[in-house]
């Protein structure tokens, strides 16, 4: 069992930067591949992000790729999204998810456990 918990999210102008931080408990967590999606309204949900368990292989959604980079320490339990260069257009409820293995993967299937999702409101 993972619980995840998201924070950091906020309103920031266009061009700005947000760091958002995912928190996890359960002992599964250290070999588990970790991702980030989001959720716009009367959008679906979808990929952002993913890190697999030891944090040498990342993969990234074109719309985010060179400014969003996704970090996780498993001393601490940690998952973290930076993002930079944000767009009107990231405005979304964001999702830290944990997968049912330590492979990555840009598909919300394979992801077993969820947080509760933190916004993320991007001005022009």
């Amino acid at each position: 069992q993972v619980q995840l918990v998201e924070s950091g999210g906020g309103l920031v102008q266009a061009g700005g930067s947000l760091r958002l931080s995912c928190a996890a408990s359960g002992r599964t967590f250290s070999s588990a591949a970790m991702g980030w999606f989001r959720q716009a309204p009367g959008e679906e949900r979808e990929f952002v992000a993913t890190i697999s368990w030891g944090g040498g292989n990342t993969y990234y959604a074109d719309s985010v790729k060179g400014r969003f980079t996704i970090s996780r320490n498993n001393a601490k339990n940690t998952v973290t999204l930076q993002m930079n260069s944000l767009k009107p257009e990231d405005t979304a409820v964001y999702y830290c998810a944990a997968a049912d293995s330590s492979a990555i993967s840009i598909a919300t299937i394979d992801y077993k456990y969820w947080g509760q999702g933190t916004q993320v409101t991007v001005s022009s």
